[in-house]
């Protein structure tokens, strides 16, 4: 056999893809599956986050008040964040950890409850699988290597694939069955015509969502970007590192503003805001399904980057007192996961910091951008629809490039099989 760049490339491109399929398959599925994840929360947990205004000048109680409504309702999980948004009907999310939170009725001071919990738990299945295989605990750094590895190898899949593909002559009659199904075929015909027909396709959905990746589960890949641009990459706590400022030290005897102030003098210089995230102490907002989500979007919104540096109720800074760093989201702000940073001087409300996202690095935005790529979520319903279908591509990839396979496996069963009988039946001399 003449080697040639075809034959080299194709042994590893098949190889890569039976090793790594099973996987592939995996992170598509959960891709697939993670795709509507905040439209569908949103849908299912439209009563609990909506209420209704008692009279229409009914007065809001004060953020303070809520957050001590739920630390005596859940006094075992103390408040970590939270959000107001502007509509009259919107209930106040009280985030209660990484993955929980409560709806507070802004008129009434009463706690509900995240509902649809049958659906969280679902999509929160559904992410164990997509990044650890469903690994716990001291497994799950392995379970995150071979997400990681095979979505490198399903990369190199995309790329080799299309020099695979490539025709050796650009007639119509060559190109055709190999740019659109065809009907009437089946076996090894068939699956030929829709591993060819879907990776060309959805190649470049492919390559984004490989590419982007990567520079999620790898920090190399991930500082990378910012070499490429000409920028030190980010050190301490990484991309999307909260803003940080010095607070100057309050008169004796002066006492921090209420929150509601805070969040009011925040909002009177963003007129056109559309939510407000503020973290408290005692860890982590709820990420749920709201983490970076577009406008629009409620439950839990916590936007890549909003970490405040407020204290645990209690715990005293050596340091001097702590900002509070608030996260803004402009309506019909673009992009549609842009958030407004604010560090505020806790004692006056002065503003120490704002950063927007025009003002961050070249290699930050593009690191933002990334981030939200991988999901479609940066691109809104349309990016997201188009995320779903590479997903859903990757799924039919894995599953006709086993079929080829396999095929190419009996064949050469049956090859080795008939030679065998051959030396068997023939004479010897």
């Amino acid at each position: 056999m003449r080697l040639t760049l075809h034959n080299v490339l194709f042994w590893p491109h098949l190889v890569a893809g039976v090793i790594a399929g099973l996987v592939i398959a995996i992170m598509s599925f959960t891709g697939v599956a993670l795709a509507f994840e905040h439209q569908v929360l949103d849908w299912a947990d439209r009563d609990a986050r909506t209420v209704q205004r008692p009279t229409p000048d009914a007065p809001r109680l004060p953020v303070d008040e809520l957050l001590a409504r739920v630390r005596a309702a859940k006094p075992q999980t103390p408040p970590t964040g939270v959000t107001v948004y502007p509509e009259p009907d919107a209930a106040v999310l009280v985030s209660t950890g990484r993955n929980a939170g409560v709806y507070v009725n802004p008129y009434t001071g009463e706690v509900r409850e995240w509902g649809a919990q049958g659906w969280r738990s679902f999509f929160q299945l559904m992410v164990e699988w997509h990044r650890w295989l469903a690994a716990q605990g001291d497994n799950r750094p392995v379970g995150k290597a071979l997400t990681g590895a095979s979505n490198t190898v399903f990369l190199f899949l995309g790329v080799s694939g299309l020099y695979l593909w490539w025709p050796r002559k650009w007639t119509w009659r060559a190109v055709r069955p190999a740019l659109w199904f065809r009907r009437g075929l089946r076996g090894k015909a068939r699956d030929w015509n829709w591993h060819n027909v879907i990776g060309f396709w959805l190649l470049p959905v492919l390559i984004v969502l490989t590419a982007s990746g990567m520079v999620i589960s790898y920090r190399w890949a991930s500082n990378l970007v910012f070499t490429a641009l000409g920028e030190t990459p980010p050190t301490a706590g990484g991309p999307g590192a909260p803003l940080t400022a010095s607070v100057p030290p309050p008169a004796p005897g002066t006492s921090p503003l209420p929150l509601e102030a805070l969040l009011a003098s925040a909002q009177q210089r963003t007129p056109a805001w559309e939510s407000v995230t503020l973290r408290l102490g005692g860890g982590a907002p709820a990420r749920g399904p709201g983490e970076g989500r577009p406008p629009g979007a409620r439950e839990g919104a916590r936007p890549e980057g909003a970490r405040p540096e407020r204290p645990p109720a209690g715990e005293a800074r050596k340091e001097g007192p702590a900002a509070v760093t608030l996260a803004l989201r402009e309506k019909d702000g673009w992009p549609l996961f842009a958030s407004t940073q604010v560090v505020m001087d806790p004692f006056t409300a002065q503003e120490l910091r704002r950063e927007a996202f025009a003002d961050m690095s070249t290699a930050s935005r593009v690191r933002r951008w990334l981030r939200f790529l991988h999901t479609g979520e940066a691109l809104g319903v349309p990016g997201q629809t188009v995320a779903a279908l590479g997903s859903l591509g990757g799924l039919f990839l894995v599953w006709t490039g086993f079929a080829l396979s396999w095929r190419r496996f009996l064949a050469w069963r049956r090859a080795r099989a008939s030679v065998a009988s051959v030396d068997r039946t023939e004479p010897s001399v």
